[in-house]
């Protein structure tokens, strides 16, 4: 496993947290409205803190790129996190969910046509691993109907959450660090979330106590700050379809929290949900074992020539 896979598996890992933090943060007041305001808006600092702790200069942006901003943060952390909510009242959370994780499937289509990556077998059987490991995990078959409304929230959310890869791809390409996609992205969710929902008490609610601030800091820090820094990093060093798959790790990290600290039960659907989404991982590293062995093989075969040649 290289660097750039354990990023995004490392971001991945973290995302699982969202809920965790979430369930803390209406305890103390803060409606998930607001916790995107909160959870966004606390990553925005962090990250601006860094570049100016690393380099100033990555604040700027030229005009002509600034889309690519607007639709890492508008058209996806904002958009999607719309579509979800409205998804979840609609129907259970673990419906939602299953829709949710249709993204690895539109970053791959869209990675194809804008990108030119190729839709190998191994992608394919990978995502088909990585959905169904979702839906187990996330409770499939308990009944809820689906309306038409409810349908197209929940595949917005997907598309949404696909967009994230996509606009940070472009950006990317244009010569921007992570860094200045991730403060500009949360800054637009933040900003975006504060005028279109307007949410109440967020202040108050934050500085009420010392674990309410903490447990508002923990959520920026830990499920958005820490994952976005991550997943771009891993974005820098492999395809858009494969780190889209590898993120899927979330809600087997989400199920594992709930099952040790809130002591909800693993079902043998659950466990089997998660052995999937563990072997679509798998599957995606096995070519890069295979091609890191040959690598390896080469330079050695090479070594060994040249060996032989200087004894001679």
């Amino acid at each position: 496993m290289n660097r750039y896979t354990a990023a995004v598996l490392g971001g991945g890992f973290f995302w699982g947290f969202m809920g965790f933090f979430t369930r803390h943060l209406a305890l103390i007041g803060i409606d998930s409205n607001g916790a995107i305001v909160v959870r966004c808006g606390i990553a925005a600092l962090c990250f601006a803190v860094l570049i100016l702790c690393t380099n100033p200069a990555q604040f700027k942006v030229r005009l002509r790129d600034v889309w690519c901003f607007i639709g890492t943060g508008l058209f996806s952390l904002l958009f999607f996190t719309f579509c979800y909510f409205h998804a979840i009242s609609m129907m259970n959370l673990s419906t939602a969910a299953i829709l949710l994780y249709t993204a690895p499937t539109f970053v791959m289509l869209m990675s194809a046509v804008l990108f030119g990556e190729k839709i190998t077998g191994s992608k394919i059987a990978a995502v088909i691993l990585s959905f169904a490991g979702c839906a187990l995990v996330s409770g499939v078959g308990t009944g809820t109907a689906l309306t038409p409304a409810g349908l197209m929230y929940g595949l917005g959310a997907g598309f949404g959450y696909a967009l994230y890869t996509i606009f940070s791809r472009y950006a990317l390409q244009r010569g921007y660090s992570t860094s200045t996609i991730n403060f500009y992205s949360c800054l637009l969710a933040a900003a975006g979330a504060c005028l279109i929902w307007r949410p109440q008490g967020i202040a108050s609610a934050m500085t009420s106590s010392v674990p309410a601030f903490l447990w508002c800091l923990g959520c920026g820090v830990l499920s958005c700050f820490v994952p976005y820094l991550l997943y771009t990093y891993g974005l820098t060093g492999m395809e858009n379809g494969k780190a889209s798959i590898l993120a899927s790790v979330e809600p087997v990290v989400a199920s594992v929290i709930g099952v040790f600290i809130y002591h909800e039960k693993m079902t043998l659907l659950s466990a089997a949900g998660v052995v999937l989404v563990l072997a679509a991982i798998l599957l995606l590293n096995l070519k890069h074992m295979d091609t890191g062995t040959k690598r390896e093989r080469t330079r050695n075969d090479g070594r060994h020539s040249r060996q032989t040649i200087g004894a001679d």
